[in-house]
């Protein structure tokens, strides 16, 4: 009896450890960026209707002085960090927030000769992060790394002196990279504008009522080809 307790007690845990494994993935900002942009109506710029919730990929241009990424210096028209500190407990380790940043600037995204402007006032995005580095035991930060954890207000020492076990991970969106965009589109017409079209309109993609505009530079996202339609 003692024995088959044991055996529902074990089959019980596994089952409610895989579940939270499960829901952690499934609602990750990663997981949910790329489920909406996967299901969402595609449009090419030209096509968009007024005030239309759809997705639209395009070659991303900037508008204004490029950002320039605070970890590997790139000049860039958008920026993703997060700074992780292992952390200990008496059952084991875990990776906890250290910083988490993400700034966007002026840009556009060209699809042939349209050009759509993305609102970046409310985003949910989710950026490959291509650049790692870490620090911690017997390996202390760059000189770049302890600036930008200064800037935050954090150290890569503890109290005492000794070295945090740090990772560092950054994404950027780059002028020329393709980027999927989902949001509501709305027709502007503005004179003499780099954005305009021959008609002198430009296509805004703001976040609608509710909801943020969704952005991802991930290719599993990204069509083989912009859409037709």
């Amino acid at each position: 009896m003692e024995t088959n307790t044991a055996i529902i007690a074990i089959i019980a845990g596994v089952l409610i450890t895989g579940s939270i494994i499960w829901s952690a993935n499934y609602f990750s900002k990663k997981s949910v960026v790329r489920r909406k942009l996967k299901k969402a109506t595609a449009r090419r710029i030209s096509n968009f209707v007024e005030g239309e919730t759809a997705r639209i990929t395009g070659k991303v241009e900037l508008t204004g002085e490029p950002l320039t990424a605070p970890l590997s210096g790139r000049k860039c028209a958008y920026y993703y960090v997060l700074i992780e500190q292992q952390v200990s407990t008496g059952k084991g380790a875990h990776w906890q927030k250290y910083i988490e940043e993400e700034v966007a600037g002026k840009f556009g995204i060209r699809d042939g000769k349209y050009c759509a402007v993305v609102d970046c006032s409310n985003v949910k995005s989710y950026i490959i992060q291509d650049r790692k580095y870490a620090s911690g035991f017997m390996h202390d930060a760059q000189e770049n790394l302890e600036r930008y954890l200064s800037r935050h207000g954090k150290e890569s020492t503890n109290m005492i002196g000794w070295n945090r076990t740090l990772r560092y991970r950054e994404g950027v969106i780059e002028a020329g990279e393709t980027i999927a965009v989902l949001g509501k589109g709305e027709w502007k017409r503005v004179e003499q504008d780099q954005w305009s079209d021959d008609y002198g309109k430009v296509l805004m993609i703001r976040n609608p009522q509710g909801t943020p505009v969704y952005l991802t530079d991930d290719p599993t996202v990204l069509p083989g080809t912009i859409p037709t339609v």
